[in-house]
């Protein structure tokens, strides 16, 4: 049965916290657009990650707000006053805390949907049951399946990210200043951290090891990336690195780092925003995974996986509590190779990267 059966005017989806969560959840966004072509939809962000979405033409707002630190309702008003204003008659929760769900109910979200975790089936109309396989299924389906009450089957939508043209010429020109020239170049992205913590993240030396090895050919750039929390990492791995290596480890905002990334001809990056970032533009990927699973969490439809799969292993710790198995197994000349492959499987590249 399709509930509910009758077309909602205005439908709010509260979307993912993570940077790399909002964009595997970006699918919902095309689903919803085509099965409620005539609806107005509203995407829910924090406000540090909604520039994610400013350019998607399947939301007509976003509602961007910053995390209350209490429990104290003051801090929750800025949050749950736009939510009755705005008359909502359908609520999608992507996030399974129980406060996401606590504003709907506030905000008089008509038809909440969402998963029945954490004690919040009473403020929901319809609780959703989490598959029994959930480990085995990829995190971009769990998200699709919040749509199956709604008669909308879960589907085969890509990642999507909309970059235009002004950002993609802004990014040639950042690039340019360093030397980096898109077409002439193989211009090589790196994000050697991770938000989550240091147990996602590959050994700094090894990303400095596979940065001197491809720098061996003088046609290729390497640019690192990094939020502000990164700088200290990417400053020691760049550290006494020659001009071809770019350190923009805290100069971008989202917007930029999306046109940076779409300009790349290869990326290398831990499992994180950035490389979920590069799955959704389509460019060419090398992802390093040890205490998550790529399984659940990989880049979506694209790029190439390096995960050694130790006993330990997806642990799902911040830090490595014994040897860091999981990444000390993967190597440098494993990493060079995967990112030289994927840049010969780029139909869109020249040929003058020479193989190392």
């Amino acid at each position: 049965m399709v509930w509910p059966t009758k077309a909602p005017k205005n439908i709010i989806i509260r979307m993912p916290n993570w940077l790399g969560d909002l964009v595997m959840a970006t699918p919902l966004l095309v689903d919803i657009r085509k099965y409620y072509s005539n609806s107005r939809i509203t995407a829910m962000c924090q406000s540090n990650v909604a520039p994610l979405l400013e350019k998607d033409k399947n939301i007509d707002e976003i509602l961007s707000f910053k995390k209350p630190n209490g429990w104290m309702h003051g801090q929750h008003r800025d949050i749950i006053n736009p939510l009755r204003y705005g008359n909502f008659d359908l609520g999608i929760l992507t996030t399974n805390s129980f406060s996401s769900a606590w504003w709907f109910w506030l905000g008089n979200v008509k038809n909440r949907i969402g998963y029945s975790s954490n004690l919040r089936r009473p403020l929901l109309n319809n609780a959703v049951s989490f598959p029994s396989d959930k480990d085995l299924q990829h995190q971009v389906l769990i998200y699709k399946m919040l749509l199956v009450p709604l008669g909308i089957p879960a589907s085969d939508t890509p990642l999507n990210l909309i970059v235009d043209r002004s950002e993609l010429e802004s990014a040639e020109n950042t690039l340019k200043k360093h030397d980096a020239i898109p077409g002439k170049h193989t211009i090589v992205g790196i994000n050697p951290g991770a938000a989550f913590g240091s147990a996602k993240c590959w050994l700094p030396e090894r990303f400095a090891h596979v940065t001197k090895r491809l720098l061996e050919n003088p046609n290729v750039r390497i640019v690192y990336f990094g939020d502000h929390n990164g700088v200290p990492l990417v400053n020691e791995i760049c550290k006494d690195m020659p001009k071809q290596v770019i350190n923009l480890a805290g100069k971008t905002n989202i917007r930029e780092l999306m046109a940076l990334i779409a300009k790349c001809s290869v990326m290398l990056s831990n499992d994180s925003g950035p490389m979920h970032i590069a799955a959704a533009l389509k460019t060419p990927l090398v992802a390093l995974f040890g205490s998550t699973c790529d399984k659940r969490t990989g880049p979506y439809q694209h790029g190439t996986v390096i995960h050694k799969h130790t006993s330990c292993s997806p642990c799902y710790q911040r830090t490595c509590p014994i040897d860091f198995r999981c990444m000390t197994r993967i190597e440098v000349d494993e990493v060079c190779d995967k990112i030289l492959n994927e840049i010969k499987k780029d139909r869109r590249l020249d040929n003058k990267f020479q193989i190392l």
